[in-house]
This record gives structure tokens, sequence and C-alpha cells, in this order.
């Protein structure tokens, strides 16, 4: 029986762009399916009295110069320093909001993580993120707009709440047949929840 993962997640997270990159890897090993759910890490945060790891130094540190590279090169993928990080992700996160269903939702979250988490770029600036998506052949206009669709911004504070309700404080999050799974250094347990 092929097993589902829930995956709550904010791109500007780069735990969560660990997490997507190792989710992919067990999708192609063990073809369970994965289904994405967008939220606003900061709403998240608000929501639970939670913070990011960043805002205590000392743990931010650590994390960023020796904890995440210890889980990129565990999970063989390319991990870089953001310089303009912690990015304003709203646009991008109702950007994946938006393509959902569609056929481009994958290359849309590739390649907004890699341009975060790979090269560098400065996500939160509207010029940027238009050259990035224009640069993988995804349609600029039809994505910025979306951005901007009461709907869409409805449907990421509604993830966001739906989240805060199941409990969730945190980005990268995961469940498995109801089973949630906080952080990407938990991977591990969901792959073996995924081979049951």
């Amino acid at each position: 029986m092929t097993k589902t993962v829930e995956f709550y997640f904010d791109v500007g997270s780069p735990t969560a762009y660990l997490a997507h990159k190792r989710l992919q890897q067990l999708q192609a090993q063990y073809g369970c399916e994965i289904q994405y759910r967008p939220i606003l890490l900061g709403g998240l945060f608000k929501a639970t009295g939670n913070s990011s790891p960043i805002s205590v130094p000392a743990k931010g540190r650590y994390m960023m110069a020796l904890d995440l590279p210890r889980y990129a090169a565990l999970y063989d993928v390319p991990l870089n320093h953001n310089s303009h990080f912690p990015i304003n992700t709203l646009n991008l996160m109702r950007g994946a909001v938006a393509a959902i269903n569609t056929d481009y939702f994958a290359d849309y979250i590739d390649t907004v993580f890699n341009a975060i988490w790979v090269d560098g770029k400065n996500m939160g600036d509207i010029d940027v993120v238009a050259e990035v998506l224009g640069s993988a052949e995804l349609n600029v206009n039809v994505i910025l707009a979306s951005t901007q669709d009461p709907d869409v911004k409805a449907a990421l504070i509604q993830n966001t709440e739906v989240a805060v309700q199941r409990g969730l404080f945190g980005a990268p999050t995961m469940f498995v047949e109801g089973e949630m799974f906080f952080g990407q250094d938990r991977l591990q347990f969901v792959e073996a929840a995924i081979q049951l």
C-alpha cells in the first residue's frame, strides 16, 4: 500500500528545504506520495508563541554553520548560506498555494527552494523573483498575478490556521497516517513509517 506524507513547509526555512530534498529521495525510493501543504511560518510562530532558531544567536550560528551542512552532506544535496536570510516569503508561499494543483507546481517549488538555498538569491525582492521564475521558463505573469488573488490569500491563511489546529509549531512538519513528525532531523522516523 502506497503511503502518503503530508509536508507542511515554508520555502524560507533551510530545514524545510532539506526536508523537501530528502522527501523527494524517499518518494523515488519507496513510491510514497508527497502532499505539499504551504503555510506561512511567521504566522505559525505568531499563533503558537514560537520563534525561529536563529533568534537564539548561539543556536543560529551552530545550526547554520554546522548542523545543516552536516545534513546536506548526509542527504548529498547542495546547501549554501543565503546572505538575505531571513526572507519575507509571503508572496512565494501564495504562489505555492496558487500552483498546488497545477502541472508546474513541482517546478515552481524546486525553483524557489533552489534559488534561496543553493543560489543565495534575495527572493523577497519581486524583481529577483520574476527573473528567477522566468529563467526557469515558468509563467511569471500568471504566478505573480496569482499571489494577489483574494482566494489564494485566504487559502494560505486557512492552511496556516489548520496547521495550528493540528498542533504544528514549526516547519517542516510531516504527517504519515495521522502521526506527526517535526523537523527534517526526524526524517528517519518518516522513512520508517513509510515502510510499515
